[in-house]
C-alpha cells in the first residue's frame, strides 16, 4: 500500500481493533486528519437494536469535534472486506458538515480507495444550508 495516507490508515487500523462489533462481527476504524495534523480515531459500536449502531466515521469526527476540532485534511475508513467500503449515507451527510477533504478507503488486505467527501455526496450543503436568503 503506497498512498500519503498510510499513517492515517495505520490509525484506523488500530482503532479497528477497538470496534465492538457482536452482531456483525462486522468491525470497522476511522481516523481523522486535522486541519492542525492531530489524528482522532473511531470504531464502530453496535446495539442489538440496529439503528442505534454508531459508525466509526462518525465517532471518530465526534471525537475530534469534543476537542475544538471543525477543519479536516482526510479521513480513512478501514474493514475487512474484498472491496474498501464506502461510508454510509449519515456517514456522508455528517463528513460533509465540516466541508470537502480527502476520503481514503482500505482494506486489511491493503487494496485503498480514494476520494473527496464532495464526489461522495455531492451538493450536500445545496439548498437546506444555503446561505443567502431565498426569500
Amino acid at each position: 500500500m503506497k498512498t500519503e495516507f498510510e499513517t492515517l490508515i495505520a490509525a484506523a487500523l488500530e482503532a479497528r481493533k477497538r470496534a465492538y462489533a457482536p452482531y456483525s462481527k462486522f468491525a470497522v476504524g476511522a481516523a481523522v486528519l486535522s486541519d492542525d495534523g492531530e489524528v482522532f480515531t473511531g470504531c464502530n459500536v453496535e446495539n442489538l437494536s440496529f439503528g442505534l449502531t454508531l459508525c466509526a466515521e462518525r465517532n471518530a469526527l465526534a471525537s475530534a469535534v469534543a476537542t475544538g476540532q471543525r477543519k479536516f485534511q482526510a479521513l480513512a475508513v478501514v474493514a475487512d472486506s474484498r472491496e474498501p467500503i464506502s461510508p454510509c449515507g449519515a456517514c456522508r451527510q455528517v463528513m460533509a458538515e465540516f466541508g470537502d477533504y480527502a476520503l481514503v478507503a482500505a482494506t486489511l488486505g491493503g487494496d485503498v480507495f480514494e476520494s473527496t467527501v464532495e464526489e461522495l455526496l455531492p451538493r450536500a450543503r445545496t439548498g437546506i444550508l444555503d446561505l443567502q436568503d431565498s426569500r
